[in-house]
């Protein structure tokens, strides 16, 4: 159980004190070994962690129990304080995580991962941890679990934007076992809090409707005290433990310089002396050479779900991809409501019309999570409840979801997180609302992230096909559309092509239709603006086949090898020309070294406000205008 003491007794205040002179060595001697590192943090928070740590309901032997209280490192800099606490609770082997601090190939990263055995969320990039914490205690809401989420964090975030954004929605969704403690040292890496950006920490957290409890970060008793007070809280909670930087090594104590500056080999000697410890350093630079075998720990799962069958628009039918992922995203949470171990949640940003999660909303209110206009904290609330076996959708705009959500996203990917991001609005297809809202570049951003999957479906159909799809895979997946209605793809003889038949598999190629003299790779709204360019060449007697690359960063080689032996390639898409489609193919060309005609088009330049057939025209990108560029270059 959880704090379940009245208090203290003076033996285990003891024990906690001779506890704490063991991590300080630990936290000074692996920083000092390591020549970096964070010691000023690690030293304030070391009383927090103890505290949190041996009295909540975690221990070694539930490290992955549904019913464990999770703890979030919001300040994943004072890492050295937080393996030393884990390591000598037994998480792990202490001498494993002294010796191998930010080694290169050790789970022991200068900043928390998610490896480390008691390390819930990874951290680094401030600001993030109280969202992740929103995450876990509504993944515990909804699966009816008695678990508490404690998160702890530093005093110079609380400036960002983010812990704002979290704390309204830890309110507005009734997260009363959320429980946040702060270390109050009042000093960051450039100096004084108040010095480097005022903030009224305590008036934001009331003002937001949260309670507030302040006391002696460094007292056990208090600390004890006041986390216990907070369990009986019934509401969220924040704590100001109020701390000394440094705590607990006087020639340094409150010296800002020693935020992310290690002590040199004379003053660790000295701060020993102190601490009335023996120096341990030559110890661990012996063990550093070890060949060490790191704990391994599972993250993603495998849910059982009932896919269903697909829905298919028929020929004559025209709409919007956005409308087939919405329609399909209700069909599966439907098929499969009884399924309380996966459930299906969505996440929003006051854009549901737009992105047509309206439709989940109304047959699924309870699971659906108006987050508002806080894309950053939604974005980081569904990664951290996607890895808690909800079947996790976000659907944002693309300028939105990718863009303005690049860091959180990309935390999400290195936490291991099972994400459906599903973005509309992408490319000059937005239309009239001009150059801020045309998503041109979320390829060349996504391909930076080594988790995510992406996928531009063609039409409505291969929509449907592509959410049916996803909607149990492991991971992280994109899957991006435009805004506007779409004609169905249909083959050369009039049938849809993507039919109940059809299915996706990724990283496969679609022949929509074949030719002689070259091809057209697309995707996206693109695939149908390429089968006119296929019919007008038709009429001139050339032979230019389209294929639908919807996966476009991966290659299909026995596509792409079709392709290359008709002599020309054109790569043809609704994206910045560089870093999209283009680019996937220029790299594939280059490392085969192959000797083929290759044309791009693309986006070179910020769109404007107008009609997509108009913007695409514009850029160049219209069907007539390929048919002049494609002749011209077969002519010669």
């Amino acid at each position: 159980m959880r704090f379940e003491k009245e208090t203290l007794s003076i033996e285990e205040i003891k024990k906690l004190e001779n506890l704490r002179k063991e991590c300080v060595r630990d936290i000074l001697t692996m920083t000092t070994l390591a020549n970096s590192g964070h010691p000023g943090g690690a030293l304030s928070s070391l009383d927090i962690y103890l505290v949190v740590f041996s009295y909540a309901n975690i221990s070694p032997s539930k490290i992955d129990d549904p019913e464990r209280d999770k703890i979030v490192i919001s300040h994943g800099h004072t890492s050295a304080g937080v393996y030393s606490v884990l390591g000598r609770l037994g998480f792990f082997d202490i001498d494993m995580a002294v010796s191998t601090f930010r080694k290169a190939g050790s789970i022991f990263d200068g900043h928390i991962v998610r490896k480390v055995p008691g390390i819930e969320w990874g951290t680094g990039n401030l600001g993030q941890g109280l969202s992740a914490g929103c995450g876990f205690a509504l993944g515990d809401k909804l699966h009816k679990r008695q678990s508490y989420t404690f998160v702890l964090m530093s005093d110079g975030e609380q400036t960002k934007g983010q812990v704002g954004e979290a704390r309204r929605f830890a309110i507005k969704y009734g997260l009363n076992k959320l429980k946040v403690i702060i270390d109050y040292n009042k000093i960051q890496i450039s100096g004084n809090v108040e010095k480097v950006m005022p903030c009224r920490i305590k008036e934001n957290y009331l003002s937001d409707g949260w309670e507030v409890i302040e006391c002696d970060g460094h007292d056990f008793s208090q600390l004890y005290l006041a986390i216990k007070k907070s369990i009986s809280i019934d509401k969220p909670v924040c704590i100001l433990a109020h701390t000394v930087m440094c705590k607990g090594v006087c020639f340094i104590e409150n010296d800002y310089r020693y935020h992310g500056k290690p002590l040199s080999e004379d003053e660790y000697k000295k701060a020993m002396e102190l601490i009335g410890l023996e120096p341990v350093l030559e110890k661990y630079r012996k063990l550093r050479e070890n060949d060490w075998k790191y704990p391994e720990r599972k993250f993603y799962f495998s849910p059982d779900l009932n896919k269903g069958n697909p829905i298919v628009y028929g020929k004559d039918e025209k709409t919007d991809n956005r409308t087939a992922y919405g329609r399909a995203l209700v069909d599966l949470a439907k098929l499969n409501k009884e399924n309380k171990e996966y459930p299906i949640v969505v996440f929003d940003c006051d854009l549901a019309t737009s992105v047509k999660t309206d439709l989940f909303e109304k047959e699924f209110p309870e699971r659906f999570f108006q987050v508002g206009v806080q894309e950053h904290n939604a974005a980081t609330i569904s990664g951290a409840i996607s890895t808690d076996k909800f079947i996790t959708f976000f659907s944002d705009f693309g300028v939105f979801g990718v863009d303005e959500t690049f860091n959180q996203q990309r935390l999400n990917d290195q936490n291991f997180t099972n994400l459906k991001l599903v973005c509309t609005h992408l490319g000059l297809d937005v239309g009239e609302d001009g150059k801020t809202h045309q998503c041109i570049d979320y390829i060349g951003i996504l391909r930076n992230l080594f988790g995510f999957k992406i996928i531009i479906p063609a039409d409505p159909n291969q929509t449907d096909r592509v959410i049916r799809y996803v909607v149990d895979k492991k991971g992280n997946w994109f899957v991006g559309m435009g805004r506007s209605k779409l004609p169905v793809i249909l083959k050369e003889n009039g049938d849809v092509f993507f039919d109940d038949k059809y299915e996706f598999e990724y990283g496969k190629a679609d022949i929509i239709r074949e030719g002689k003299d070259g091809y057209i790779l697309t995707y996206g709204c693109m695939v149908y603006r390429a089968i006119k360019v296929y019919e007008k060449l038709k009429e001139n007697k050339i032979d230019v086949g389209v294929m639908n690359f919807s996966c476009p960063t991966i290659v299909d080689e026995e596509k792409i090898e079709m392709a290359i032996k008709t002599g020309l390639i054109i790569s043809y898409e609704d994206h910045n020309i560089d870093t999209g489609l283009s680019l996937t193919i220029a790299i594939y060309l280059a490392e085969k070294n192959k000797n083929v005609k290759f044309l791009r088009f693309g986006i070179k330049n910020y769109g404007a406000s107008g009609t997509p057939d108009d913007l695409f025209k514009k850029e160049g990108l219209d069907p007539e205008n390929l048919v002049e560029k494609i002749k011209e270059v077969l002519k010669k």
